[in-house]
């Protein structure tokens, strides 16, 4: 009866993917999935000191709290440094400064490379759009490219490699593996590096095409008659003169974390403190900076965790046997162990939207059968760790994932405006790297 409990498994997800995608809220429709997920398992067995009503108030609120307790200081001072920045005005101070260098030439390099630093830096995904958005308005004004053509340039520098692939990073999506790999963020650098590479190049080639076939066909820019006059200045000289206090805490943050090895929780409050040493006059705002930034990192916390939670679930059903088997061979050989790594990775990431929720189901579910089987075959957990991490950051970026939902909301613009090019950057490319990756590494081990 394993095979019922495992049309069980695929029914949630279907559920949850279909909810989701629809717009609800994975809060409530990840323990409705569960609970579909652990009906068809009770026709299989589901045990005897399991019963619906435990299933969620033990099984998967144990799943909810144990990523909760795991990784909210992670959240909190992540969502906190970003916002300091935010206020301070240092990130804009560092992107505007970047955008004045380059010009409104290179339309796509200028919102890229404050993008990437940013988020290489350790702001929040989300907190990046919000500061990148009036950025790239003026410089896309300014060379008169259609503005949609926007959300995909900062999806592409805020969601990509950054967050995923180059070694060292700070977002969640790279420091999720350390836990259950034991390896460090810097883990299977060449790796890292190559996949950086892979992406990037073919990413920004077709951006500049998009943006070339628009000045070929006299498509120009349209006013966004919701944003703020005053973000539209993108090239203050008041704000400029500061760009120092938006690039010297990102770099504290990594030197921190990657070079001297300290807590991500030690490296963030070092980046909040250094940031603030350079606005001393902006630290009576800090209170309520705090509370917004706290605020927010409690919703995205939640909604992460609600997957897990519906992970959770999945483990004690009879049906995740079959699913193990079928996914982790006792006869594995490199290159199938990597691709069950990613094939489960990336799966559970497009479900729940989420690379850090699908990374941490993926995780938690199977990465002790990884380490395992890649322990027989003499594979370092490092090239697990990396695997993973670039796995999440593929169809995570479908139409439901929050950061995109949250990106085209600030840039006024549709789904069908924009999402073509933002799934081509975003899932597209970085799924063809993905399987070139392993193709390469899978025959090297």
């Amino acid at each position: 009866m394993e095979i019922l409990s495992l049309i069980g498994i695929f029914a949630g997800l279907a559920l949850m993917i279909y909810l989701t995608f629809k717009g609800h809220s994975i809060i409530w429709v990840a323990p409705l999935s569960a609970f579909i997920v652990v009906l068809f398992a009770v026709g299989a067995g589901l045990g005897e000191d399991r019963t619906l009503l435990s299933s969620y108030t033990v099984d998967y609120m144990r799943g909810v709290g144990e990523y909760f307790i795991s990784w909210f200081p992670t959240f909190l001072l992540g969502a906190i440094y970003g916002k300091v920045m935010e206020m301070t005005g240092a990130a804009r101070a560092l992107a505007d400064l970047i955008v004045k260098l380059i010009g409104p030439r290179f339309v796509v390099l200028a919102v890229l490379i404050p993008c990437m630093l940013l988020t290489y830096g350790g702001v929040s995904l989300f907190v990046v759009v919000f500061i990148m958005y009036p950025m790239g308005y003026a410089i896309y004004k300014a060379a008169d490219i259609p503005r949609t053509m926007l959300p995909a340039a900062i999806a592409f520098g805020s969601f990509g490699f950054t967050m995923t692939s180059i070694p060292g990073s700070p977002q969640i999506q790279n420091l999720i593996p350390m836990d259950y790999f034991d390896t460090a963020a810097t883990a299977a650098p060449v790796m890292g590096i190559v996949a950086s590479i892979i992406v990037l190049i073919p990413g920004y080639l077709y951006l500049n095409r998009r943006v070339k076939k628009a000045r070929l066909e006299n498509l120009g820019f349209t006013d966004d008659p919701k944003i703020l006059k005053e973000s539209e200045n993108a090239f203050g000289e008041a704000t400029v003169r500061y760009w120092l206090s938006g690039l010297i805490p990102l770099i504290v943050v990594f030197i921190t974390l990657n070079l001297l090895k300290w807590n991500i929780v030690v490296a963030l409050i070092t980046g909040i403190i250094v940031c603030c040493l350079f606005h001393p006059d902006k630290l009576k705002r800090m209170p309520q900076t705090i509370t917004e930034g706290a605020k927010g990192s409690v919703t995205a916390i939640m909604n992460t965790a609600c997957a897990v939670g519906f992970g959770s679930v999945i483990r004690i059903v009879p049906g995740f046997a079959l699913l193990t088997a079928l996914l982790i061979s006792q006869n594995a050989t490199p290159m199938s162990l990597l691709f069950s790594e990613a094939l489960s990775t990336s799966v559970l990431s497009g479900a729940t939207g989420s690379a850090s929720g699908g990374l941490s189901i993926a995780l938690a579910a199977f990465a002790d059968q990884y380490l395992a089987v890649a322990q027989t075959l003499g594979i370092s957990p490092d090239i697990l760790h990396r695997v993973a991490s670039i796995a999440a950051g593929s169809l995570d970026k479908l139409p439901h994932n929050g950061a995109v939902i949250t990106l085209l909301a600030v840039s006024h613009c549709t789904h069908k405006e924009s999402y073509k090019d933002i799934f081509v950057v975003s899932v597209i490319i970085p799924l063809i790297a993905l399987v070139i990756l392993l193709l390469i590494w899978g025959a090297v081990l």
